[in-house]
């Protein structure tokens, strides 16, 4: 077959990056043509995405591909969930996004929960109740502002934001809608009932669409700021970690995964949504992935603690690369203390490493004071988060899990995947790291024609790509004790 070229909008909550993908109908092949960084602004108090700017970054992705004769077929967004835009009936955004971090969704869970159940709402949609799902975001926006609820004709979540920018032509897909809280998890259309208690208007909502819908070539606009290209864009999975669930390089049906990065998102993959008591209990969501499948997930801090710790030290004149970090951990003294990674003293930017000495005082552990110790709790803190997500999932499907795979950026992270198969006990397949990108390219491939589906994916994202297994030490005791304090602690 001729080779297919792609191009993957990536975008993460720190950066974001082009990625042209190569598929000669064998292997996949990336290259990375732009990357950039992706910085919330704090105005007024209030924390946005600087839209317009991702919107410009993304048109230079768009013109290097022309400038270097790339021919891209294809173009699929993917970014993080839940955050939107509101647009009026001339198709403006009404107010810049506002970034899930911000603080106007403080108390708004209690809020809801006088017009809204919890329980009726986990019922309904399956969803990890967070206070910056969209359904809390758009009740506090309600709450907040309600003169642009008056204006408001449509809402729109970041990805389908940006494809519309781009094509002028909305549509709402179904793997982002599904981080939302609106969603019924079993008919996967909206649950009006829901959002009617809370005066938001079904205007605000378009038909949804699946991963591989068409979503239209560029604008005319546009073309005159990249050059000229016939790309068209195509609806890929457009929550980050459905695409990189896509990509987890395996033929089972049956397997754990741990999409890891600034979050990390460790669950399982079903046929249909897994909603009871015991599940609300736990508090997994029921998150929308490809083919209509199920995404069974916990939402777990994940390397965010890393890189704000990074941050902290670098204001304070310290720039110390994530490898002399791993190193110094390496070097500390072992299960010395923990934190419970989700704590919500952890949600917001700042000084990550003060908080975590200030949560050790607290619970009457020994204080990291060391960047080495600080770094080697936050790691040995996230294994026994895994470890105990892993049971949870066990004892949710009645059987025991046999594999971890690891996807995502935190796969560069070796000490910390040697020790997710030290606590969980079973093994981890690590790779591969472009996962969020890989399963964005091999949605357009499927949409193209150029791919089966996505067992045939799978099969060739393991073809394409190294990946490094983590087999767990044989010793328990210590794993186990840590685990019993760790535990304690939550």
């Amino acid at each position: 077959m001729k080779e297919l070229k792609m191009l993957a909008i990536d975008l993460g909550a720190s950066s974001g990056r082009g990625i042209v993908g190569c598929f000669d109908g064998e292997k996949i092949t990336l290259r990375e043509n732009h990357r950039f960084s992706n910085d919330p602004v704090i105005v007024n108090g209030r924390m946005y995405w600087d839209i317009l700017r991702i919107f410009h970054e993304i048109k230079q992705s768009i013109t290097k591909t022309v400038l270097e004769g790339d021919d891209v077929s294809t173009i699929g967004i993917d970014t993080w969930g839940v955050d939107y835009a509101l647009l009026d009936k001339n198709g403006r955004m009404l107010a810049n996004p506002v970034h899930y971090r911000d603080t106007r969704t403080d108390g708004i869970i209690e809020e809801v929960a006088k017009s809204l159940p919890l329980s009726e709402l986990y019922a309904k949609c399956g969803l990890q109740c967070i206070k910056f799902n969209t359904i809390f975001q758009l009740a506090a926006d309600k709450a907040d502002d309600p003169e642009i609820f008056e204006r408001a004709d449509r809402m729109l979540n970041i990805p389908d934001l940006l494809n519309y920018f781009l094509t002028g032509n909305k549509a709402n897909e179904y793997t982002i809608l599904s981080t939302g809280g609106f969603l019924d998890a079993v008919t996967r259309d909206y649950a009006f009932e829901l959002t009617d208690k809370l005066g938001i208007p079904r205007s605000l909502f378009g038909k949804v669409v699946k991963p591989g819908n068409r979503v239209g070539k560029l604008l005319p606009q546009v073309l005159e700021e990249t050059g000229k290209t016939d790309a068209e864009v195509i609806n890929v999975a457009s929550h980050d970690t459905a695409s990189a669930v896509l990509a987890v390089p395996t033929q089972e049906d049956d397997f754990i995964f741990i999409s890891s990065g600034t979050w990390s998102l460790m669950g399982t993959e079903l046929k249909q949504p897994l909603i009871n008591d015991l599940s609300e209990k736990l508090n997994f969501a029921n998150e929308g992935g490809v083919d209509g499948t199920i995404r069974f997930l916990k939402n777990i801090m994940g390397l965010w603690l890393i890189q704000e710790s990074r941050r902290q030290w670098r204001r304070e004149g310290n720039e110390y690369s994530f490898a002399q970090m791993e190193t110094w951990a390496k070097e500390s003294r072992p299960f010395r203390s923990f934190i419970n990674p989700d704590d919500a003293s952890f949600a917001t930017p700042g000084n990550m490493p003060e908080r975590i000495r200030e949560y050790c005082r607290r619970t009457g552990q020994p204080v990291p004071e060391t960047v080495g110790e600080v770094v080697r709790c936050i790691y040995e803190s996230l294994a026994l988060k895994y470890r105990y997500t892993v049971e949870s999932i066990n004892r949710l499907m009645g059987k025991d899990a046999k594999v971890i795979h690891v996807v995502g950026g935190g796969t560069k992270d070796k000490f910390l995947s040697q020790m997710t198969a030290d606590a969980c006990g079973i093994p981890v397949a690590a790779g591969p790291e472009e996962a969020t990108a890989v399963g964005n390219l091999m949605m357009q491939a499927i949409a193209c024609g150029a791919v089966a589906d996505v067992k045939e994916a799978r099969r060739i994202i393991a073809a394409s790509f190294e990946l490094k297994k983590y087999e767990p030490t044989p010793e328990r005791t210590a794993w186990d004790e840590a685990y019993a304090r760790f535990c304690a602690l939550n």
